[in-house]
């Protein structure tokens, strides 16, 4: 037999941001205690809103499963004498036990037999041991920011004021310092204050509902979003689409209506994205464009209530966003007052690193930096880039970013276009941030591609050189999102440069900073740690492990070309000529692998098997080397592939470990010289088979 269990926590309201990590922990610490606790259920559920955390254990059996304890004792031949009588040691096991002695049983274990007190414990009653439950649970409840309130040592998100606790149809006995459980709920705060008698699981939705509290968050916010939608389309627009904010508002509200409201078309001389910027962090709200995909001077709002004076609610956003939208404008205009150059200057009272000097510092690193990268690349016009360089700092200084800094880049852009300056250099000073998360757009511009990887490879080998890297989960100068950002750049925008040679010419830019690592070292670090983010980009997009491990063996300092490598290779082991390849290079590589000299003396050679594959391999290994310093990998796999009949001779005919020293060193050189074709490409010794 089994019940469902329902347990409520009423507390002020918790800050939205913390409820999904909160839900998240109290569902994995109720199935775990259940599951310690031998009690079988068919699903764990939590919901909340802002004034609670609710908990739902469907068919909770109604009793525990019976459980066997089984404890080992002394060794057999000390528990007994000869005469088969237990000894003082076998007495007090089964006194610690709580059994009788004739009750313990005789087990062997690896050869040694001991005494061991095997007890059944019947379960018991679920609805005994809930109450003890539950408080664990709650107790066991973190965040990451708590507090306690009164005289009481418990910490919570927010004061606990109510607990509701039931199972089946009765309620159950918790305390929480001077909360106890009783039999009401409320409602929504402002309307239905009073507190509502529950007296079932199925009576505690329906009266929460008609008291204007929608405790599912999943659908609260599949109404939100309805609504949302719906008064956009009123209003002849479309709602903006923001996962994140309808996560957030979804649990500011209990009983969401939501509601078009408008600001005055003056403000749409204000870029847009800092219109919508202050309307969703300041505001919550949700921005609407219309069908051309311009921002309408509207917004749409959710109110956590009824639509009752829902006027007065509009009215009462207009005015707290308008003046929200003049601080916007004012410093829209105080920006664009000056050009976006004359803020150059101040950044020398900027810090960037006490090692490092200003931002006008690294300023200057970036555009030596930017300029050889573009020349290595053959992209971008070096002036464009000069000077894209030169701005892509200086909004860091505008009142607007001082205010949003989620906005640094792009409104630089916009300064830029203000100023006449050229596009590309406008769109290189946004561009030159991206990505900046994973599955962020990547720059489209040269110039942005150009200025992007300077700004990342500038960050990386400064940190690197002053021995900072990340570790563990501290990475405060987001050095593996930067690394990330490198290879995505590199792979996903089809770019052909050696990683070692601009990290080295960055660390040579950065020779005024007086940098306590070499070029060489800080090189070699950096490498690996961008290696180590290639290897999780290439598993996600579904190459297999002993694929990656086998090209990244090779010392390869091009990206796209490692990429090459392991699409030859996974394409290779799918083709008809992969078993005969993997046989040369196995039986060549297993009996050279100690041996180092590559020379082989023809002139020793005696068997026609082995005179016939050294003219072969002469014959393959110069198209190999041509095939590969062209990057037809394939072409290069088939070639040594087509090695396998004449080796599978020479083998058949001549044994390799004679016991001529010279004989022995030409036949080990010339497998030698097989694998190493091999071996160029990829370490196939990673492979498995």
């Amino acid at each position: 037999m089994s019940k469902d269990m329902l347990l409520e926590i009423g507390v002020e309201e918790i800050p939205s941001a913390l409820m999904p990590d909160a839900l998240k922990d109290l569902k994995e610490i109720a199935s775990s205690k259940l599951q310690q606790s031998h009690l079988d259920f068919a699903e764990v559920v939590t919901l909340g809103t802002p004034r609670r955390l609710v908990l739902l254990v469907k068919s909770l059996s109604e009793q525990q499963r019976d459980t066997i304890i089984e404890n080992r004792g002394p060794k057999g031949s000390a528990a007994y004498d000869k005469d088969g009588s237990p000894s003082k040691a076998a007495l007090g096991f089964a006194r610690s036990q709580g059994i009788e002695v004739d009750s313990l049983v005789i087990r062997e274990v690896g050869g040694i037999e001991y005494v061991y007190a095997v007890r059944h414990e019947p379960g018991g009653l679920t609805e005994e041991l809930l109450p003890g439950l539950l408080t664990e649970m709650i107790n066991a409840l973190n965040f990451p920011r708590s507090m306690r309130w009164g005289y009481f040592q418990i910490r919570f998100a927010r004061p606990i004021r109510w607990l509701l606790a039931i199972y089946g149809t009765g309620q159950l006995p918790i305390k929480i310092e001077n909360v106890s459980s009783s039999d009401w709920t409320r409602g929504h705060r402002f309307l239905a204050p009073e507190a509502i008698t529950v007296a079932s699981i199925n009576e505690y939705f329906d009266a929460l509902q008609d008291n204007y509290v929608i405790v599912d968050q999943e659908q609260r916010k599949a109404m939100i979003w309805a609504q949302v939608q719906e008064a956009a389309q009123r209003a002849g627009g479309r709602a903006m689409e923001n996962e994140d904010l309808l996560n957030e508002v979804s649990f500011l509200v209990e009983y969401p209506t939501a509601f078009f409201g408008e600001f005055s078309p003056a403000y749409l001389e204000v870029p847009a994205e800092v219109l919508t910027t202050s309307m969703i962090a300041h505001q919550r709200y949700f921005p609407v464009f219309t069908a051309d995909n311009k921002l309408m001077a509207g917004f749409v709002g959710v109110r956590n209530g009824t639509d009752y004076c829902l006027d007065l609610v509009r009215a009462g956003n207009e005015r707290v966003l308008k003046a929200r939208l003049e601080d916007a404008l004012f410093f829209w205009r105080e920006d664009t007052a000056k050009s976006l150059a004359q803020l150059v200057p101040g950044l020398q009272n900027v810090m960037f690193h006490e090692k490092l000097g200003s931002i006008l510092d690294k300023v200057q690193c970036l555009r030596s930096l930017a300029i050889f990268i573009g020349r290595t690349l053959g992209m971008g016009d070096p002036d464009q880039l000069d000077r894209a360089a030169f701005l892509c700092k200086a909004d860091l200084l505008s009142n607007m970013v001082y205010e949003f800094p989620e906005l640094q880049g792009i409104m630089g852009r916009y300064y830029a276009l203000h100023d006449g300056e050229d596009s590309q250099v406008a769109e290189a000073i946004l561009e030159h941030y991206l990505p900046r998360f994973a599955g962020d757009r990547l720059p489209d511009s040269e110039t942005g591609q150009v200025l992007a990887l300077a700004e990342k490879l500038f960050n990386l080998t400064a940190f690197f050189a002053m021995g900072i890297k990340p570790s563990g989960s501290q990475d405060p100068y987001a050095l593996r999102r930067q690394a990330l950002g490198i290879v995505y750049m590199i792979i996903d925008l089809g770019l052909r440069v050696d990683l070692r040679v601009l990290i080295t010419e960055t660390h040579a830019v950065m020779g005024r900073f007086g940098l306590t690592r070499d070029a060489g070292a800080t090189a070699a670090d950096l490498m690996d740690f961008i290696l180590q983010r290639m290897r999780g980009i290439m598993s996600d997009r579904g190459y297999s492990y002993d694929v990656i491990d086998a090209v990244l063996e090779r010392d390869v300092d091009d990206l796209q070309q490692i990429i090459a490598r392991a699409d030859a290779v996974r394409l290779f082991k799918e083709s008809s000529g992969w078993q005969d390849f993997m046989v040369v290079f196995n039986r060549a590589h297993n009996l050279s692998k100690k041996w180092a000299s590559l020379d082989v003396r023809s002139e020793l050679l005696v068997d026609p098997s082995e005179k016939t594959l050294y003219a072969e391999v002469r014959e393959t290994q110069p198209l190999v080397d041509r095939a590969f310093q062209a990057e037809d990998f394939m072409e290069g796999l088939k070639l040594i592939a087509g090695l396998r009949p004449a080796l599978d001779e020479f083998f058949e005919a001549v044994m390799v470990m004679v016991e001529d020293p010279e004989l022995r060193a030409a036949r080990l050189g010339l497998l030698k010289t097989i694998a190493n074709m091999g071996n160029q490409l990829a370490d196939f010794t990673k492979i498995v088979l």
